[in-house]
C-alpha cells in the first residue's frame, strides 16, 4: 500500500514537488531512529510459529525495498491508495516482467519500432515463446494501427533515443476500447515529467538507473501497477525470476529521490538552453527536443508532460565529425547512460541497432551551470568544425 506523504491525507492541501520528493516513503518518526532507516541486509527473517507477516524470505519482501516502493508510488501516482509498485534490479528486469507475464502463446504485443536499443533482443524473445509481435513508430500515434486483438500495448514517450512523442491518452483510450493493457516506458520523463497512470495507462515502468536516481551510481527498475490484482502478477514474476534489487541499491535510491525535482529542474533547464544554443549551428540537422517550440512533438508533449526531460538530440554531418565533437568536450562525459548530474553523450551509432544516422549524438544535459555547458559545447562545435 502507498500511503499519502506526511499531510497529504483525504481533505489535507496538496503538496508540491520539491516537498513531496524529500518527503516520500517516509516512515512515520520514531524517536531516536533516522529519518530514513538504513538498507536492511538480510537473506531470511525470524519466523517462529505460523508464517504470517509482510517479511520471510529476501528473494520475496524486504523493508528497504517497502520503503521504496512506497515513495516511488507517490511520485507517479499521487494521493491514490490503490496502486501498487514494485522494484526491479534493473529496468530491463521491469521491461521483462511486465511484457513475460501479461502475454502467453498465441497473443499479441505491440511495441514501438524505434524505442530502447534492447526492445529487438524483447521481441526476438517474445517470438520465441509464441507470442506475436507487432510494431509501429512512436510518432503521429502509429501503434493505432497495430492494436487490433493485441493483448498488450508498449508506449515508450519521448522515445529514446529519437525523442519522438505520441498522445498517451489517445492510445490509452484506443487500447482499452479493445481490451488491450497499456504499459508506459516513462523512464525518459521520470515522475516529475509525467504521470502514465493519470492518462490511465495500466503499467507506469521505468528504469531508475537513469532520471529517477540520477547519479549514475546504481541499477534499479520498477513497475507501477494501476491495481493490485495486475501488480500480483508482476510481483509473481520477480519471485520466479529472482530479479530484486539488493538493499543498498534500493536505499541508495530512496535516498536520491529527495533531489529529484531540483536536479529535474535544473537538467530540464539546460537541456532547453543547449537545444537553443544548437538551433542556430548550420551543421546540425534534426534536433530534437520535446521543450522547443518548433519541434514536431512540442504540442502532444506540452499537453501531457509538466517538463521535457533532460535528453536532446542531433546529428552532426558524418561519423568523424560526431567523433572530434565528443573528444572536445571537457565537462560532458562519453557514457552510455542519461539523466545524471553530470552531463553525458555520446555517438548513438557505435553501438549498431539504432536506426540512426552514424553522426547522431544523445546528449543529456546534467545539472552543471547553463552558462558553463552551453559554451563547452559550443567550443567543441566549433572545434569539430575546423577538422582539429
Amino acid at each position: 500500500m502507498n500511503a499519502h506523504p506526511a499531510g497529504e491525507a483525504d481533505g489535507a492541501p496538496r503538496y508540491g514537488e520539491g516537498t513531496r520528493a524529500v518527503r516520500a516513503g517516509l516512515p512515520e518518526p520514531v524517536k531516536n531512529e533516522p529519518p530514513l532507516p538504513g538498507p536492511v541486509f538480510a537473506a531470511h527473517f525470524h519466523l517462529p510459529g505460523d508464517v504470517t507477516g509482510p517479511y520471510q524470505y529476501g528473494r520475496d519482501t524486504n523493508p528497504t525495498w517497502t520503503l521504496l516502493e512506497r515513495a516511488i508510488g507517490e511520485l507517479e501516482a499521487p494521493g491514490r491508495d490503490d496502486v501498487d509498485t514494485v522494484v526491479f534490479a534493473s529496468g530491463m528486469a521491469a521491461v521483462s516482467a511486465v511484457l513475460l507475464s501479461q502475454a502467453r502463446t498465441g497473443d499479441t504485443v505491440v511495441l514501438p519500432d524505434d524505442g530502447y536499443q534492447a526492445l529487438p533482443l524483447v521481441r526476438e524473445q517474445l517470438e520465441a515463446y509464441g507470442i506475436h509481435v507487432r510494431t509501429a513508430p512512436t510518432a503521429d500515434d502509429a501503434q493505432l494501427r497495430a492494436l487490433d486483438g493485441a493483448r498488450l500495448l508498449w508506449i515508450e514517450t519521448p522515445s529514446n533515443p529519437g525523442l519522438d512523442v505520441c498522445d498517451v491518452r489517445r492510445l490509452v483510450a484506443a487500447a482499452h476500447a479493445g481490451g488491450t493493457l497499456v504499459a508506459v516506458d516513462n523512464t525518459l520523463a521520470t515522475p516529475l515529467g509525467q504521470r502514465p497512470l493519470e492518462f490511465g495507462a495500466d503499467f507506469s515502468v521505468a528504469s531508475g538507473t537513469k532520471g529517477l536516481t540520477g547519479h549514475g551510481d546504481l541499477l534499479l527498475g520498477y513497475v507501477v501497477c494501476r491495481d493490485r490484482e495486475l501488480a500480483a502478477g508482476i510481483r509473481r514474476w520477480r519471485k520466479i525470476v529472482g530479479a530484486i534489487p539488493g538493499p543498498m541499491e534500493a536505499w541508495l535510491a530512496h535516498r536520491s529521490l529527495a533531489t529529484i525535482q531540483l536536479r529535474a529542474e535544473r537538467q530540464w533547464g539546460n537541456a532547453l538552453a543547449v537545444a537553443e544554443a544548437l538551433a542556430d549551428r548550420t551543421e546540425i540537422t534534426g534536433l530534437r527536443y520535446p521543450g522547443l517550440p518548433s519541434d514536431p512533438s512540442h504540442k502532444t508533449a506540452a499537453r501531457q508532460m509538466s517538463g521535457f526531460g533532460s535528453v536532446v538530440s542531433f546529428t552532426l554531418p558524418d561519423r568523424a565529425h560526431a567523433e572530434r565533437f565528443m573528444e572536445a568536450l571537457h565537462l560532458v562525459e562519453n557514457a552510455t547512460s542519461f539523466g545524471g548530474v553530470r552531463s553525458t553523450a555520446e555517438r548513438r551509432g557505435r553501438w549498431g541497432g539504432d536506426a540512426v544516422p552514424e553522426g547522431f549524438i544523445r546528449f543529456s544535459a546534467g545539472a552543471e551551470n547553463p552558462e558553463d555547458l552551453v559554451a563547452d559545447v559550443l567550443r567543441a562545435l566549433d572545434r569539430a568544425a575546423s577538422g582539429a
